[in-house]
């Protein structure tokens, strides 16, 4: 009898010691839950000063300071990962990053493919050149080869003027902005279309070898992106935002980057 009992007792203890195991993985606590979730932010590395590596290799810039203090207040955590960011809808959709937080234009295409936060910032798509390259207006890139960052809001703003774009001697296509500028100074090419914040960021750098026209590409809006289905988690990060604009924070993170308050 006492044996008897002895496994029936053994037994129940190992059931539930069963259970609840397997009601941690159910409720996902093991790899992050509502509680206590890490976010992977999807970024392009070589995007200052909105995204990029430092001198010590290090991940810094305005929309990581903005991401990490708005999941901060999420409570959630967040992992960076830099990407290709001509593929970064395939790499939200394919749930290898759950949102793209870096210089991310509104576009009709992005509002029907992604949902996307309200928008946080504006943003120019201006034109650098060289001080001495002739080109004083937007009329001057007939037969210049233009450079643009591939899968940039710059491709869209550009073609978003077939006969400009058709005047172009070539429209050339760069993985990242910095390549793109070295080569505008080397004259390999003859401007360069970027977004404003990026563009003041390199040109403020270096003044004398860039000069930046008053004629632009047009006006555009940041936000973030996640998946259409992850209403929870853009909800959670717009409250954020919320609430960094309405007591100052961001504004603070955007003093520290670039001079003044530009959040919406």
């Amino acid at each position: 009898m006492q044996n008897a009992m002895r496994k029936f007792l053994l037994g129940s203890v190992a059931a539930v010691v069963l259970a609840a195991c397997g009601g941690e993985s159910a409720s996902g606590t093991a790899s992050g839950s509502s509680e206590s979730k890490t976010v992977v932010m999807g970024l392009d590395d070589s995007f200052p000063p909105m995204g990029f590596r430092n001198e010590k290799n290090e991940l810094v810039g305005f929309d990581i300071d903005m991401a990490r203090e708005a999941a901060k207040r999420a409570g959630l955590a967040v992992e960076l990962k830099p990407i290709d960011w001509s593929a970064k809808e395939s790499e939200l959709n394919s749930k290898r990053v759950d949102m793209l937080w870096n210089g991310l234009t509104i576009t009709p295409q992005r509002q029907q493919q992604l949902l996307l936060s309200k928008p946080y910032m504006d943003n120019h798509q201006i034109i650098v050149v060289r001080p001495d390259g002739g080109i004083n207006t937007k009329a001057d890139l007939a037969g210049k080869v233009v450079g643009v960052q591939d899968g940039s809001s710059a491709v869209d703003a550009v073609e978003a003027e077939p006969n400009m774009a058709k005047s172009f001697k070539e429209l050339k296509k760069y993985a990242d902005n910095v390549t793109a500028l070295m080569d505008v100074s080397a004259k390999r090419v003859d401007a360069l279309v970027v977004d404003e914040v990026v563009g003041r960021y390199y040109v403020s750098k270096k003044p004398n070898e860039y000069k930046v026209l008053n004629d632009n590409f047009g006006t555009e809006q940041y936000a973030v992106a996640f998946r259409k289905d992850d209403q929870a988690l853009e909800q959670k990060i717009q409250t954020a935002l919320d609430s960094m604009k309405a007591d100052g924070t961001s504004a603070k993170i955007a003093t520290k980057w670039f001079g003044n308050d530009i959040v919406k």
